[in-house]
C-alpha cells in the first residue's frame, strides 16, 4: 500500500491503472498518479485520478479510479477540442464564478464524455454505474451540508448534478432553497441540452450561457471538480492525444530549390544559409536545431520514415577539410553515453532509482568487544538454534530413508503380491532413495539499516544471528547485508545507495565467522525498491535450486526522491524478482502493535509471502518459525 494523506491505495491496483492509462490513452510514456482531481497534465504527462475514491469500500473505489482513467484516457484525451477547451479556460480567468464555471464544464463535457465511452466500451457501464451512484450519494449530503452553510453556489450545483443524473423524472428537494430550485427551473432547458451536445463547443456554449444567466454573485466555495487538463502553453493540434504525440514542425516553412540529385555537380556549397541571421539565438555555426532550417529534395541513404526535421539538416550539408589542429572524431559523444547509461539503469533497478549508485562497504576486523557481544546473542539464540536444526535433520533424515513404493521395477514387496495375479500392469516393487543430506538453497538477508532502526537494531542483530548460526549448521551458504541510502549526500542527480556485506556467501560457512554482525548500526534512509534489485542480480548467481531473499524492515520505503512512488517501486522490484524463480519474503518489525495500514501495506508489497513480528522480542522466535517453514519447503 502507499500512504497519501494517512490514506492508504493499493500498491497492486496503483500498477493495474498504471498500465491501463498507457494501453488507453495508446501514449507509452503517460504516467499515472494520483491527485485532486482527474485531469490530464500536459508538461508532466500525467494521467491523474481523484483522492476523492480513496476511503470508499473497494467495489467503489476501484470503480471510480478506472472511471476517471477511462474519462480522461478515452475521453478528453481524444474527444475534447482544444480549442474549445482554451477558450473556456480563458473564460474561467474572467469570470466571477471561476469555481463553479470551472465545475460546471467539467461536469457536463464529463457526461457527454461518459456516453461516449458506454457505447465504445459496454464492459465500463457497471464502473460508470457505481460512479453515478457513489457520487449521488455523496452531492445528497453536500448539498444539505450547503444549504444549513448557506453556501448558494454550491447548493446550486448539487442540485445540477442530482438533476442531470437522476434516472426518475420527478424529483424533489424538499430542503433547498425557494431561491436555488428556482434558479435550478430557470437553467434546466439549457442543462437538458447537454444530453444532446455532440462537441466541446457545444459544451462550452451551454456552460457559458448557465454562468452567465446567475444573479448570484458568490462563487462557489467548495471545489468538487478541476479542468480536465492541466497546461500552460497554448496548443496547436485539435486533441490532446496529437498533441501528446507530435513533434514540433520547423519554425520556417520554405523549401530549398536542389536540382535533380543524379546529376554531378563540381562545385562547393558554403554551409551559410539564412538561419545564420538568427543572431538572437546566440548559438555557434555548427550548431543546428532541428526546429529551424529549409526544407529540401534531397535524398538521403537510408529508408526510414522523414520528419521535418529531417528536411533541415539538408540544408547543412556542405564542403569540409581536414583540420589542422586537434582531430576530436574518435571521443564519444558523452551525452548519448550518459543517456545510455541511464537507460540501462532505469531497465535494471526501476525508473525511481534512475540516479542510485552502489557502494559496498566490507566489514572491519571483527574487535574484542564485537566478539565478545556475538558470543552473548549466541548463547541467547542456542535453544532455538538447536530445536531448529533438529527438526530439519530429522526431516532430512526421513526424506534419504523413505521408501517409494508402487513401481513397476525395484525391489519385489511381500506385502502385495496379490496384484501380480490380478493385474496385467502389477506395481509392486519399491525402492529405497539415498540422497543427499545437504539442503540445494542460498540465502540472503537485507537488513533496512535506516534512521527508524535505531530501537530495534539490537534485537535484529539477535535475529540476524539466529539466521547465520542455523544456516551455517546446516552448511546453507548465505549473505548477510545491511542497506541504507546517505540522505545528507543525495540529490536530484546522485543517490548514493551502502550495501555493509558484513557476511558473504564464501565466508558464510567459516566456523569462525558471524562476529561482524554487531558492526551493524541504524545510519540514514532506505530505498527498499532498488536494493532488493541488487541483491536479487548477486543471489542469482548462485547455482542452487532453491534462491531466497529474507527483507527486514520496519516501514515504508523513503529516500531523495522516493517518498511517494518508494512503494510502488518497491512492490515493482518484489514482482520482477519472484518472476525471475526468487523467492523473496519481507518481515515487517515492529516494537508495538501493528495498525491495519501497516498490515496492509506489507501484504500489498510482499502478498502472502511476509511475516508481521509485533514486539520485537518475538523476533528470533518468529524467524525460527520462518525458516523452519521456508526450510521444509525445500527438502
Amino acid at each position: 500500500m502507499i500512504k497519501f494523506n494517512n490514506s492508504i491505495i493499493d500498491a497492486k491496483l496503483f500498477a493495474e491503472l498504471q498500465d491501463m492509462a498507457m494501453v488507453l490513452s495508446k501514449v507509452p510514456d503517460l504516467e499515472f498518479d494520483y491527485q485532486f482531481g482527474h485531469y490530464v497534465h500536459f508538461e508532466n504527462r500525467k494521467l491523474s485520478a481523484s483522492h476523492f475514491w480513496d476511503h470508499f469500500e473497494d467495489r467503489e473505489r476501484i470503480a471510480g479510479y478506472k472511471s476517471d482513467v477511462l474519462l480522461r484516457a478515452l475521453g478528453t484525451m481524444t474527444d475534447t477540442n482544444l480549442s474549445d477547451f482554451q477558450d473556456i479556460q480563458d473564460e474561467v480567468q474572467t469570470t466571477e464564478r471561476p469555481n463553479f464555471l470551472t465545475e460546471l464544464f467539467t461536469l457536463l463535457e464529463d457526461l457527454r464524455l461518459e456516453d461516449r465511452i458506454r457505447q465504445k466500451r459496454p464492459g465500463a457501464i457497471s464502473w460508470f454505474k457505481m460512479r453515478t451512484k457513489t457520487y449521488t450519494k455523496y452531492f445528497r449530503t453536500q448539498l444539505e451540508t450547503n444549504v444549513t452553510r448557506n453556501f448558494p453556489t454550491d447548493e446550486l450545483f448539487c442540485l445540477i448534478y442530482l438533476t442531470l443524473t437522476n434516472d426518475s423524472p420527478v424529483q424533489s428537494f424538499p430542503k433547498a432553497n425557494r431561491k436555488q430550485l428556482d434558479m435550478l427551473e430557470k437553467i434546466k432547458p439549457l442543462l437538458f441540452q447537454t444530453f444532446e451536445a455532440r462537441s466541446t463547443k457545444d459544451i462550452v456554449s451551454i456552460s457559458l450561457q448557465i454562468d452567465g444567466s446567475l444573479a448570484e454573485d458568490r462563487d462557489a466555495i467548495n471545489r468538487y471538480f478541476v479542468l480536465p487538463i492541466k497546461t500552460d502553453v497554448q496548443f496547436q493540434n485539435d486533441l490532446l492525444f496529437d498533441e501528446l504525440m507530435r513533434t514540433d514542425p520547423l519554425t520556417n516553412d520554405d523549401m530549398e530549390d536542389v536540382e535533380d540529385q543524379d546529376e554531378v555537380m563540381d562545385e562547393k556549397f558554403s554551409t551559410w544559409h539564412r538561419e545564420n541571421e538568427n543572431s538572437d539565438r546566440q548559438q555557434s555555426f555548427m550548431r543546428y536545431e532541428l526546429d529551424q532550417g529549409t526544407k529540401t529534395n534531397i535524398l538521403g541513404d537510408g529508408a526510414r520514415e522523414t520528419e521535418e526535421g529531417d528536411q533541415a539538416m539538408a540544408s547543412v550539408q556542405g564542403f569540409s577539410a581536414e583540420s589542422k589542429e586537434y582531430d576530436y572524431s574518435t571521443l564519444e559523444n558523452l551525452e548519448e553515453k550518459k543517456n545510455e547509461r541511464q537507460e540501462s539503469q532505469a531497465s535494471r533497478y526501476g525508473k525511481e532509482n534512475l540516479y542510485a549508485e552502489q557502494h559496498d562497504i566490507e566489514p572491519e576486523p571483527v574487535a574484542p568487544e564485537d566478539r565478545e557481544r556475538y558470543q552473548e546473542f549466541v548463547s541467547d539464540i542456542q535453544p532455538e538454534k538447536l530445536k531448529l536444526k533438529r527438526t530439519i535433520d530429522e526431516a532430512l533424515e526421513h526424506k534419504q530413508n523413505a521408501a517409494r513404493d508402487h513401481l513397476l521395477t525395484g525391489r519385489l514387496s511381500k506385502k502385495q503380491l496379490l496384484p501380480l495375479i490380478m493385474d496385467d500392469d502389477a506395481r509392486v516393487f519399491y525402492k529405497k532413495d539415498h540422497e543427499s543430506k545437504e539442503i540445494d538453497a542460498v540465502f540472503t538477508l537485507l537488513i533496512d539499516c535506516s534512521a527508524s532502526m535505531v530501537n530495534k537494531m539490537d534485537q535484529t542483530k539477535r535475529a540476524a544471528v539466529l539466521f547465520h548460526e542455523v544456516l551455517k549448521e546446516l552448511r546453507i551458504p548465505h549473505t548477510l547485508i545491511g542497506f541504507w541510502e546517505d540522505g545528507f549526500e543525495a540529490d536530484d542527480e546522485s543517490q548514493p545507495n551502502y550495501f555493509h556485506r558484513v557476511i558473504s556467501a564464501e565466508q558464510s560457512l567459516d566456523p569462525k565467522s558471524g562476529a561482524e554482525i554487531v558492526q551493524l548500526e541504524s545510519q540514514e534512509d532506505n530505498r527498499d525498491g532498488y536494493s532488493i534489485r541488487v541483491a536479487a542480480e548477486e543471489l542469482q548467481q548462485h547455482q542452487a535450486e532453491h534462491q531466497i531473499l529474507l527483507v527486514f524492515s520496519d516501514g515504508e520505503p523513503s529516500a531523495c526522491n522516493y517518498s511517494e512512488n518508494g512503494i510502488i517501486d518497491t512492490h515493482d522490484a518484489v514482482l520482477e524478482t519472484r518472476k525471475r524463480g526468487l523467492d523473496v519474503i519481507g518481515v515487517f518489525l515492529s516494537e508495538d502493535q501493528i495498525d491495519e495500514q501497516e498490515a496492509l501495506m506489507m501484504k500489498n508489497i510482499y502478498g502472502r509471502e511476509h511475516l508481521l513480528v509485533e514486539g520485537l522480542e518475538e523476533l528470533p522466535d518468529a524467524l525460527s518459525f520462518l525458516l523452519r517453514k521456508i526450510l521444509l519447503s525445500t527438502i
